[in-house]
């Protein structure tokens, strides 16, 4: 009762990272569920680790707990998995506490940058950048919302000389990994039970959550499954979950494995390069640091490197892997004269920052139409002894929707925008510390937008490009693989982008005066950028000006290895995603893809490894 207590006062003080602490020790005592010792991974200690394996995963993160998964699976090959984090804690669990695993040790913390262009309104003009240092790598550390992107974005793949990688090509391969526990889809074509994927709806909506639904059908949408035959719609957030908690990648694949003889993984296994004979120019060890020690181990069949898409390009540059000029100036041994490693970034950005002011209907809660109190004490029993309650909502992002503007090139089931609502605003008590934390906001930035109205019931929906056409980069410090790679977005560098989410904060806008939402009185907050304050409200010129200061990663960093036929100079693996140029040496990750999904990547990205496992298996088959 003592921790009860204190956490109740930590609660009521208007949020603290410390009751996170209290919480876990909480969460040990009475959730044994969510604790799962009996089925977590134990890793293996350097010294444990056979001199060789058949095979070599670099990364356990979405896609390489999948490939440990099923690698393993044949019992006469031996796979070691190297993660250069820990296993995820049991409060990564806990859906509503998804944005404090940001800046912990369970992320890499990169930052992009400085730019003039873009993310204005940040500290040093820097855009934060989270991505997941933990065995099941960024799938622990996201919303958990399951998107798998629009059929045409693989026939484009595909239609770029990489056969194989077409919408009815991938479409098994997503539904081989997922455990569809939606009753409405179970019968659905587009959908399958008995993968390791447990996709589930959110156990816990707010209210308003039912007047975003309306909203869109009076705006002309239809609620849809956006997995299934038309993207174009609203619907509640499908996420990865299992019985309500987050189903990460590690939870899904690793556990199922971690009895396997076959499989070794290791934690705390920073990779420093992989190992390549320059003459024969193949792949053939790897070199990774655990603790002060350095360690070699060797791969008889090949390595997959599965690091995401800023580190797989990082650790290819320090193999000697990547563009020769870059690595002259490094002072690397050129292995392999690779120009694409590094380029062709994208990721979705979104404009921020856009806070929706409403009054909630007379009798009811502010916490259920906006408020940020939802960590309630009442709350927290709820989760703890009765597994329901606000602790298993999302809010930010508790509806998804997708529309088009007048840009998209007549195909309206293409759409080109995305929205996530979000039910929790920047200026709530709580939400305002998390998103100035988060968001690397400057003080003065932040209180010109939401000081004055901190606490005001509110709602988020920021507008979300779909398919950028701009392109940044990748490229290393210098030949330390410890520092932290430069990271170059280039939002924006392509003035259509900022064109097609202008129009999109404009549709958002039109939603918000709907018959529906006018019923809360919904307005656009009325403070304003100062910098942009010479620009009316609501106005194609104040969104465009706010973009540039309020530029918000949806943290779908992908493309910095794409995958193109040997024709394509920038392509840096094939369809089969071997590293073109080197032998016994895959990438199998989000840096593959040639461009973006229209949606959240995770669901992509395991689908790319359930793709590569099978080939990988299927050509030493043949072999």
């Amino acid at each position: 009762m003592e921790a009860l207590s204190a956490l109740a006062a930590l609660l009521e003080s208007g949020f603290n990272l410390a009751f996170i602490g209290i919480l876990e020790v909480l969460i040990i005592l009475l959730r044994s569920d969510i604790v799962d010792q009996g089925n977590r991974v134990t890793p293996v200690a350097p010294k444990d680790m056979s001199p060789s394996y058949d095979y070599i995963v670099i990364g356990c993160g979405s896609a390489g707990s999948v490939l440990a998964n099923r690698l393993s699976e044949d019992g006469s090959s031996t796979v070691l998995a190297l993660e250069a984090g820990e296993d995820e804690p049991p409060i990564s669990d806990v859906p509503v506490l998804t944005q404090t695993l940001q800046l912990t040790d369970l992320d890499w913390s990169f930052k992009t940058e400085q730019s003039t262009r873009y993310c204005q309104g940040m500290k040093g003009h820097r855009c934060n950048w989270p991505r997941g240092k933990v065995l099941g790598g960024s799938s622990v550390i996201n919303a958990m919302v399951y998107v798998r992107g629009h059929a045409r974005d693989y026939d484009e793949w595909r239609d770029a000389g990489n056969p194989g990688w077409g919408y009815d090509d991938v479409l098994p391969y997503f539904k081989m990994s997922e455990n569809i526990s939606i009753p409405e889809l179970e019968n659905s074509s587009y959908h399958e039970r008995g993968g390791y994927l447990t996709v589930e709806d959110f156990r816990y909506h707010k209210p308003l959550t039912k007047f975003f639904l309306q909203a869109g059908r009076e705006l002309g949408f239809n609620v849809v499954d956006v997995n299934g035959a038309d993207q174009t719609g609203f619907t509640l957030a499908p996420g990865t979950l299992r019985d309500g908690l987050r189903c990460s990648t590690a939870k899904a694949y690793l556990r199922s494995a971690s009895r396997r003889q076959n499989l070794h993984v290791g934690t705390e296994c920073t990779v420093e390069k992989i190992l390549i004979n320059t003459t024969t120019k193949v792949a053939y060890a790897v070199q990774f640091r655990r603790g002060g020690e350095v360690y070699t181990v060797h791969a008889r069949k090949e390595i997959i490197l599965s690091a995401g898409a800023i580190q797989s390009p990082q650790i290819l540059i320090l193999s000697g892997i990547g563009p020769r000029e870059h690595l002259d100036e490094l002072g690397i041994e050129l292995v392999h004269h690779s120009p694409g490693v590094g380029r062709n970034l994208q990721d979705h950005v979104a404009l921020g920052g856009l806070t929706y002011l409403i009054d909630p209907p007379n009798g009811t809660s502010s916490n259920d139409f906006g408020g940020s109190n939802t960590l309630t004490l009442s709350a927290l029993m709820d989760f703890l002894k009765n597994a329901t309650g606000p602790m298993y909502d999302l809010p930010t992002n508790e509806v998804l929707g997708f529309v088009n503007t007048k840009f998209t090139d007549g195909d309206l089931n293409w759409p080109d925008i995305q929205y996530h609502f979000a039910t929790l605003s920047h200026n709530g008590r709580a939400s305002s510390i998390i998103a100035k934390r988060n968001n690397n906001l400057r003080d003065e930035f932040f209180d010109s937008l939401w000081g004055n109205i901190i606490d005001h019931p509110a709602f988020e929906m920021p507008p979300t490009l779909l398919r950028p056409r701009s392109r940044g980069y990748i490229t290393l410090r210098d030949a330390d693989p410890y520092s932290p790679p430069i990271i170059v977005p280039n939002y924006y560098d392509d003035p259509h982008d900022l064109d097609v989410l202008v129009q999109g904060a404009l549709i958002a806008y039109n939603l918000s005066q709907t018959p529906t939402m006018r019923l809360l009185n919904t307005r656009l907050n009325p403070n304003r950028i100062p910098e942009c304050s010479h620009f009316s409200l609501p106005s194609e010129e104040y969104f465009r000006c706010h973009a540039r200061f309020y530029s918000l990663t949806i943290f779908h960093p992908c493309c910095t290895c794409k995958m193109g036929p040997p024709r394509d100079a920038m392509a840096v693996v094939n369809s089969r995603l071997r590293v073109h140029g080197v032998k016994r040496l895959r990438v199998v990750d989000a840096s593959i893809m040639p461009n973006l999904p229209s949606g959240n990547i995770n669901s992509p990205v395991i689908m790319i490894a359930e793709k590569a496992a099978h080939m990988i298996k299927e050509d030493w088959s043949s072999s």
